[in-house]
């Protein structure tokens, strides 16, 4: 607590604000965080880069037509400076940067307002920004925005992510030539010569720390011991995913080494070119994105380093109970008064698990704007709110920003998810109550056999251990082992010469179940498709039926899937999927990426009674990173 009110001292090219526990400086009128004083250090970000590589908004973007996932990359360099709000309780100051047609090629088309907010007796500042492209302006694609804070290097070596997530780390000098051996994907850097001896051999990956968003509300840094000063925590704070595209399960970046700590909020990962924001002619947009809360904490005498990560979840459960906020002062946040609510319960009719309706016990319930069936998963230019039920299928979704919006939801342990097109309209105090919700997912006939969990992830199939030449010490004993690099190549160390063959009641998924179809490479470098089998007994065949195969995936990459049944090389086959997918998860050590769900008819005619083999043929293999991740497969039989 200080007994200081907040102050704001403005320069010539500098503005500072003050409250008496933290100091902020920004460059004026650019809007970078420069220099951050706190518990008596001068400056906790990176005194060896340049001012605006300290802390900073950045966008990538690219020309109207582009594919892919890159672009031109942009640190937002304001050109406006103004105060909002000036007294004791609270600063709040905007850096503008505004475009016009005399910018066309140079600038991204848009108006940013970045925002920064202090407050009384507050432990550390807030950011937000609004985005706005306006109807006349070139049509465009955004693949990125986020905040960056690049720490120094020699003070914080102590990561945290997760309360199982969280490790000493290398230093950035560690991934450079000579010292580290850049791996596929470029990212991943196998630590050859670290300057601390205890990392040599690992492999460090920014990917590897990545978190889904329903998870990702607080990460940052420790700082190292020192006989000066003691140590001190630097945390980012997303109380809030309504502004971040892709939903609850969509994965982002969190720290890494640097030291680094982002607020990603847009981005393509572990989605490909489906989450770049494409703005297309006339097509008014705006956003505002966060506030996000940087906020920062020392120990006392009496405590010990683990306090810090415990204080700064704390922390994060107060930010997010006060979602929405009350302090920003642009119009474009809407406050709770402006906000309504949604509320009602679901349900699962399946007669062929049971008689009587399901209580859909911990299903993600949402509302996102207008769609299809999973478009949320592709949604990148609204906002989002989800929840989950409680036990008897409850829901509750409270400060929705006004607007309209469609409900989406699904139930882990059914495939398919529900959607209904009705437009619910959000108005200031709103409060709709849909009632009783029934989903029915796809099914045509009693199950003869299944394959996993449908969870929408493959985390439940065989995770090898990996190679020990690609270590991260973290993911060793741990639950997510799935992280670890170039778990890929184990695929054809393990499976020599044969592909995998799962025998139905024999095999068990969670030993015999690879969790990534992927290519084979061999020995001349090159790859082959990989055909997995699935062998099962039918007693007997309805030999005029159609049998319906369910084949929910939980990531493709560059990928294509095709099903032949009792002959592997009937063509043509019985299911193409078609080139899929460019998400990516593979390489980027993840377990999910976008949902899909395919249901195949197959055709008694198809089968016999007796042994029947499924052939599923992952078809591309130009490299290592093209494959699929199941989530589930079911075979129905007729009704």
């Amino acid at each position: 607590m200080s007994a200081q009110g907040v102050q704001l001292h403005i320069g010539d090219n500098h503005v500072v604000m003050d409250n008496g526990i933290v100091k902020v400086y920004l460059a004026k009128p650019g809007g970078f965080v420069t220099r951050i004083q706190y518990n008596g250090v001068d400056n906790i970000l990176e005194v060896l880069n340049q001012r605006d590589n300290r802390g900073y908004w950045d966008v990538v973007w690219s020309q109207e037509g582009s594919t892919g996932t890159t672009g031109t990359f942009e640190r937002v360099v304001g050109t406006n400076f103004r105060v909002i709000v000036e007294n004791e309780e609270q600063a709040e100051i905007s850096f503008t940067r505004m475009w016009d047609p005399s910018l066309k090629g140079k600038l991204s088309p848009l108006n940013i307002d970045k925002r920064y907010v202090m407050l009384r007796n507050s432990a550390g500042f807030y950011s937000y920004a609004i985005f706005e492209h306006l109807k006349e302006w070139p049509a465009f694609n955004i693949p990125q925005i986020r905040i960056v804070f690049q720490l120094r290097k020699d003070r914080y070596h102590y990561m945290a992510v997760a309360d199982n997530r969280q490790r000493f780390m290398p230093l950035p000098d560690d991934r450079l030539p000579g010292r580290g051996k850049e791996l596929a994907p470029p990212e991943a850097v196998s630590l050859v010569n670290p300057i601390e001896p205890e990392f040599k051999g690992e492999v460090d990956d920014k990917y590897q720390y990545s978190c889904d968003n329903k998870d990702l509300k607080v990460h940052g840094w420790i700082s190292s011991e020192k006989e000066t000063e003691a140590l001190m925590g630097f945390w980012v704070i997303i109380p809030s995913n309504e502004f971040r595209s892709g939903g609850p399960v969509k994965q982002n970046l969190t720290s890494h080494v640097g030291p680094i700590s982002l607020a990603m909020f847009l981005s393509a990962h572990y989605a490909g070119e489906d989450l770049v924001l494409k703005l297309k002619p006339n097509e008014p947009w705006k956003k505002v994105f966060g506030p996000i809360f940087v906020y920062l904490n020392t120990l006392s005498d009496d405590q010990d380093a683990p306090w810090l990560w415990e204080d700064a979840k704390d922390q994060m459960t107060k930010q997010v109970q006060s979602w929405p906020y009350d302090f920003p002062a642009s119009e474009d946040y809407q406050k709770s008064d402006q906000r309504g609510s949604v509320c009602g319960t679901i349900r699962v009719r399946d007669r062929c698990q049971s008689d009587d309706y399901i209580l859909a016990q911990g299903a993600y319930v949402g509302l996102a704007p207008p769609g299809d069936a999973g478009s949320w998963q592709r949604e990148c230019k609204g906002y989002q709110f989800w929840t989950r039920t409680n036990e008897e299928g409850y829901f509750s979704i409270n400060d929705i920003r006004s607007g309209d919006y469609n409900l989406y939801a699904w139930v882990p342990g059914f495939i398919g998810e529900y959607w209904n097109n009705v437009v619910l309209t959000i108005t200031p105090g709103s409060e709709i109550d849909v009632g009783d919700i029934v989903y029915e997912p796809p099914r045509d006939g009693p199950t003869l056999w299944e394959i996993g969990i449908p969870d929408r992830s493959a985390a439940e199939f065989y995770v090898p251990d990996p190679n020990p030449m690609y270590i991260n010490k973290l993911y060793v004993n741990h639950p997510d082992k799935f992280r670890q690099y170039g778990l890929w190549e184990r695929y054809a160390e393990l499976y020599l010469e044969e592909d995998l063959v799962y025998t139905v009641g024999v095999s068990d998924y969670g030993k015999d179940w690879f969790f990534a179809q992927v290519t084979r490479k061999k020995d001349d470098g090159t790859y082959q498709a990989t055909t997995w089998q699935i062998k099962f007994k039918l007693d007997n065949v309805v030999r005029g039926g159609a049998y319906k195969l369910r084949l929910a995936l939980a990531t493709a990459n560059a990928a294509e899937l095709q099903v032949r049944v009792n002959d592997p090389k009937q063509e043509p086959a019985v299911f193409t999927s078609g080139l899929i997918g460019n998400d990516n998860t593979i390489a980027r050590h993840g377990i999910h990426g976008l949902y899909r769900l395919y249901s195949i008819d197959v055709g008694g005619g198809l089968l016999i009674k007796g042994d029947n083999t499924l052939y599923l043929t992952q078809a591309m293999a130009t490299g290592p990173f093209e494959g699929i991740m199941y989530d589930y497969v079911r075979l129905e039989s007729p009704q």
